[in-house]
């Protein structure tokens, strides 16, 4: 008999968090206790349910017999949602990741990021070494994360309903009111926080030294982007995501087959 399909998207009670500043972040754990970690952590916009789950993720992992621990990133999902542009730089968001580490007493995990989830993955496998022995980062641009998001545009459209009329702005909008609970003025702060991060851009000079696999969807814009971060960096490889674009790339199943034989080398 087939599974319902609620039954397979059902989510755990999460756990929570606290890190450095206070914020609490909401956590899920799935699959064999004893078996090699697997940390998700999800786009922009997004959240663990939204990215790892309803896209099969989690099942596909916990059926090849890991424990699966995903992440809600702060302003994301459960987890809390400040306003301080200050709390969202690419340095905070990966020391949020490494204080789920500590606090779950976990010594190595795989890393599986996705967009923002993917260029806070490259921080953290710089900064983890060891700790991360591989990495998948999938649609990971090559600078800024929102960079072609107006700032203004999106202010005044909270503020008083003005509409938005740049088109990648819209984009960003439909995305973030996709997923319910979504907080816009948390988001935008995740934006301002991020663009005050540009001097830490990923510098292909300092690229991460473990087994890195880059995924990108074939229409994604940022494509070229990743290729030359992957290029960049000394054990990496690069998948090419047949006839996906930046937001439908996690459900492709090319990706998640492709992530699991990557995994499974190790």
């Amino acid at each position: 008999m087939a599974v319902p399909l609620a039954d397979l998207t059902r989510m755990p009670a999460p756990q929570r968090v606290e890190v450095g500043d206070g914020v609490g972040l909401a956590t899920y754990s799935w699959g064999d206790p004893d078996g090699p970690v697997v940390l998700l952590v999800h786009g922009f916009a997004s959240s663990a349910r939204d990215n790892w789950v309803l896209t099969g993720w989690v099942r596909m992992l916990e059926k090849a017999g890991y424990r699966i621990l995903a992440v809600d990133q702060r302003g994301h999902g459960a987890s809390e949602k400040p306003h301080d542009a200050e709390g969202y730089t690419v340095r905070t968001l990966a020391s949020d990741i490494e204080s789920v580490l500590d606090t779950f007493l976990i010594d190595t995990a795989f890393y599986l990021g996705y967009s923002l989830g993917a260029r806070v993955g490259w921080q953290v496998a710089r900064n983890l070494g060891e700790r991360i022995p591989r990495a998948v980062l999938g649609g990971v641009p090559d600078g800024t994360p929102l960079a072609r998001l107006d700032i203004e545009q999106v202010r005044r459209y909270i503020a008083d309903g003005t509409p938005v009329t740049d088109g990648p702005t819209k984009n960003y909008i439909a995305l973030t009111e996709r997923v319910p609970g979504n907080d816009l003025e948390a988001l935008l702060a995740l934006a301002r926080g991020m663009r005050a991060s540009r001097s830490i851009d990923p510098d292909p000079s300092t690229a991460p030294t473990q087994p890195v696999l880059f995924a990108t969807g074939s229409e994604d814009a940022v494509i070229e982007g990743s290729r030359r971060l992957a290029e960049a960096a000394p054990q990496a490889r690069f998948l090419e995501i047949p006839g996906r674009h930046h937001f439908n790339a996690p459900g492709s199943r090319v990706f998640r087959e492709a992530a699991l034989e990557f995994l499974q080398e190790a």
